[in-house]
C-alpha cells in the first residue's frame, strides 16, 4: 500500500500567520492528509517553523530577546494556533533543531565533496547606516525586469524573478531606508545549480500532467531564463553554522577555506527545505523518546526519504507560488547532488544505492488577497489566525478558505462574501439538515434509528445520486482539487435536504408510519455519511455530527455506493441532536469587523 508523505511550506517564525498563509499551504495540506488517513493509508503530515535569517534577528532585537529565545516562544504560539485551527500535523518541528543543523551540514559536506559546491569571493551589500551586511531580502529597490519599486534583493514578489541585490535599481536598506550602502568583498559557498539544468528540465517535463500548470510554468520559466548558481551562505550570526573543517577535498583536490568561511551561516533557503527531512527525524526521535529510547533508529525516518526504503512513498508538497522556484530548482539540486558525484572529467557518477526522494506531486497555489490587496504580516493588513479564532470557530474559516482556494488564480477575502457563503453552506444547508432530522427522530421515534419498511423509488434515486457525487468528491480529493471538492461536498449536503423535502417524514407519519420510518432511517444514514466526508474540511463540526448518530470519529472514507453507505447505521442506534452547529454571521458582526480590520480601503 502506498504511503503518503505530506509537507506544507514552512511558515516563517516572525509573526502570527494570516489567512493567506493558511490558504496557500497549511490548510489544503491538512484537508489532503485527513482524507488520506480516512482512506486507511499510512500518512505523515509534517510542518515546521522557518527560523533563520535576518528578520528573526531584527524581530528578536526589537523585543530585547536573543533569537533562540524568540524562536522558541514564537514556535509555541504558531503550534498552538495551528492546532486550534485543526491542523493535524504529525509533527510541527523547527528549522533550528539539532536534527536540521546536523543534516544541513551533512548535505553541504556531501555536495562539496561531490563537486557541486564551490567557493567564490562575492561583492556583498554593506549598510553603513545599519553597520551590517544586508541579506538579499533586506536590500530593496526597483526590479529591472518589471519596474516594481519594492522588489527585494532575492526575488521580485511582483514578477517572481530571482534577483541579486546588484540587479536592483536605486537599492536601499530595508532596515533603515538608507541608501548609504556600499559593496564589500566576502567569501561564500555557491551551489552550482547551472550544472543541473538539463536534469531538472527532464524531471520537470516528466511531471507535466501531475503538477498544476502554475507550478510547471514557474519552474520552466526559471530554466528558460538560464539557471544561475546560487550563494548558499550569508554573513549572519543566527543560522546553521558552516562547519567545513572536516570536509574532504572535492574532485579537483581542493579543500575549503576554513578561515575564510569562519562565522558564516547557511542561507535560509538552503537549510529550510532540508528541515522537511529533519522534521521527519524530529518526529521519529520524539516517538522513540516517548517509548524510552534516546533517539530513533535511522531507518525509522529514512524509510520516508531514502530508496529502497521509500520506494512505496508518494511525496506531496503544498506551497504558495512564490515558494515554487525554491522547491523545483534549489531543493532538488541539493537532493540530486547528494545522490551523485561530479568526476574530474565532468561525468556524473552515482554515489549511493539509497538516493534521497524527490517530490512526486507539488501543489502550488496563487495568493489569497484581502479586498484585492495583499495580506501583510509586516503591515498587519488582513485577518490573522489569532484574531480569526476570536471571532468565529475554526470550521467557519476552514470551510470558506478551502471552498475559495486560489488554485487557478488569486482569490480575494471580502467580509460580505464570507458571511453569505458560510451562512448559506454551513448554517442553511448542512446545519439545518442535521438539526431537522435528528430533532424529528428524537420527537417521533424515541431518538433511535427506526426499523421497518423497504426503500422506494425516492431512495433508489438517492442511492444513485449519492454514488455519483461520492465518486466525484473522491476523485477531486485524489486530484487535490480543493474548490471542486468543496462544490461536490456541498452538493451532497443539498441532496440530503432535497431528499428530506420530498420524503417529508413529518407528513408521512400521519398516514404511513412505515414510510416515515424509511425516510428517517435514510436521513440518519445521510447524517452519518456527512460526518465522514466532511471531516477533512470541518473536523470539529464533523465530530459533533458523528457523535449525534453514535458513530466513531474519525470514520473511514466511504465507498462510492449509495445503497451501501445509506444502509450502514444499525437499527436501534441511539441518536441525539447536537447544539446548533453553525450560528449565522449577522450583519452587525460584519459591520464591526470591517470597522476593526478594514474593508475595500484597506487594500
Amino acid at each position: 500500500m502506498t504511503r503518503i508523505l505530506i509537507t506544507s511550506a514552512l511558515p516563517y517564525i516572525n509573526g502570527i500567520k494570516h489567512l493567506g498563509t493558511l490558504a496557500g499551504s497549511m490548510l489544503p495540506a491538512d484537508v489532503f492528509a485527513r482524507y488520506q488517513r480516512a482512506q486507511g493509508r499510512e500518512t505523515l503530515y509534517l510542518c515546521s517553523t522557518d527560523e533563520h535569517g535576518t528578520p528573526t534577528e531584527l524581530a528578536a532585537a526589537e523585543l530585547g530577546q536573543e533569537p533562540a529565545a524568540f524562536c522558541a516562544e514564537q514556535h509555541e504560539v504558531q503550534n498552538r494556533l495551528g492546532r486550534a485551527f485543526g491542523l493535524s500535523w504529525d509533527h510541527f518541528g523547527r528549522s533550528s533543531s539539532p536534527q536540521n543543523r546536523d543534516l544541513t551540514q551533512q548535505f553541504a559536506q556531501g555536495l562539496w565533496e561531490a563537486g557541486f559546491i564551490e567557493e567564490r569571493v562575492t561583492q556583498q551589500v554593506y549598510s553603513n547606516a545599519d553597520r551590517r551586511f544586508l541579506p538579499d531580502r533586506y536590500v530593496i529597490g526597483t526590479c529591472p525586469h518589471c519596474g516594481y519599486t519594492a522588489a527585494r534583493g532575492d526575488q521580485c514578489e511582483n514578477c517572481t524573478r530571482v534577483l541579486d541585490p546588484a540587479d536592483l535599481v536605486a537599492p536601499r536598506s530595508a532596515i533603515s531606508g538608507s541608501d548609504d550602502i556600499e559593496i564589500r568583498p566576502s567569501k561564500h559557498l555557491f551551489l552550482r545549480q547551472s550544472l543541473f539544468a538539463d536534469r531538472l528540465r527532464a524531471w520537470i517535463d516528466g511531471k507535466k500532467g501531475d503538477w498544476p500548470l502554475l507550478v510547471t510554468s514557474i519552474a520552466l520559466k526559471w530554466l528558460d531564463e538560464g539557471l544561475q548558481d546560487r550563494g548558499i551562505t550569508r554573513d549572519l550570526e543566527w543560522g546553521v553554522p558552516v562547519n567545513a573543517a572536516d570536509w574532504a577535498p572535492n574532485p579537483d583536490g581542493a579543500r575549503p577555506d576554513v578561515e575564510g568561511l569562519a562565522g558564516k551561516v547557511f542561507y535560509v533557503w538552503f537549510d529550510a527545505p532540508i528541515e522537511y527531512i529533519a522534521c521527519t527525524r524530529e518526529w521519529a526521535d520524539a516517538r522513540a523518546q516517548a517509548s524510552g529510547k534516546a533517539e530513533a533508529e535511522t531507518a525509522e525516518w529514512e524509510r520516508w526519504w531514502r530508496g529502497p526504503l521509500a520506494d512505496d512513498v508518494t511525496y506531496v508538497e503544498f506551497m504558495g507560488k512564490d515558494n515554487v522556484p525554491f522547491h523545483t530548482v534549489g531543493f532538488p539540486c541539493t537532493l540530486i547532488g547528494s545522490n551523485e558525484r561530479l568526476a574530474p572529467d565532468g561525468t556524473w557518477q552515482a554515489t549511493s544505492n539509497a538516493p534521497w526522494k524527490l517530490v512526486d506531486r507539488l501543489k502550488g497555489f496563487n495568493w489569497l488577497d484581502y479586498y484585492g490587496g495583499r495580506f501583510s504580516t509586516s503591515q498587519k493588513r488582513g485577518v490573522f489566525m489569532d484574531h480569526a479564532l476570536e471571532l468565529l470557530p475554526a470550521d467557519y474559516w476552514r470551510w470558506w478558505i478551502t471552498a475559495n482556494t486560489p488554485e487557478t488564480s488569486d482569490s480575494s477575502f471580502v467580509w460580505e462574501q464570507f458571511q453569505a457563503q458560510v451562512n448559506a453552506d454551513l448554517a442553511d444547508v448542512l446545519g439545518n439538515f442535521v438539526n431537522r432530522i435528528l430533532k424529528f427522530t428524537e420527537t417521533r421515534f424515541e431518538g433511535v434509528v427506526p426499523e421497518g419498511g423497504e426503500p422506494g423509488e425516492l431512495e433508489l434515486k438517492l442511492y444513485a445520486d449519492v454514488s455519483a457525487k461520492l465518486a466525484e468528491l473522491t476523485d477531486c480529493l485524489e486530484a487535490i482539487e480543493m474548490r471542486k471538492a468543496c462544490q461536490a461536498l456541498r452538493q451532497l449536503w443539498v441532496l440530503g435536504n432535497q431528499y428530506l423535502t420530498e420524503a417529508a417524514p413529518w407528513t408521512a407519519i400521519k398516514t404511513d408510519p412505515v414510510r416515515a420510518a424509511v425516510a428517517v432511517r435514510t436521513g440518519l444514514n445521510l447524517v452519518a455519511l456527512f460526518a465522514r466526508v466532511s471531516e477533512p474540511f470541518i473536523p470539529y463540526a464533523a465530530e459533533k455530527i458523528a457523535q449525534g448518530v453514535g458513530q466513531a470519529y474519525p470514520g473511514q472514507w466511504p465507498v462510492s455506493d449509495g445503497a451501501v453507505v445509506l444502509n450502514s447505521l444499525p437499527v436501534g442506534t441511539r441518536v441525539q441532536a447536537p447544539e446548533v452547529l453553525f450560528r449565522k454571521v449577522e450583519d452587525t458582526q460584519v459591520a464591526e469587523w470591517i470597522e476593526r480590520f478594514g474593508g475595500p480601503e484597506a487594500a
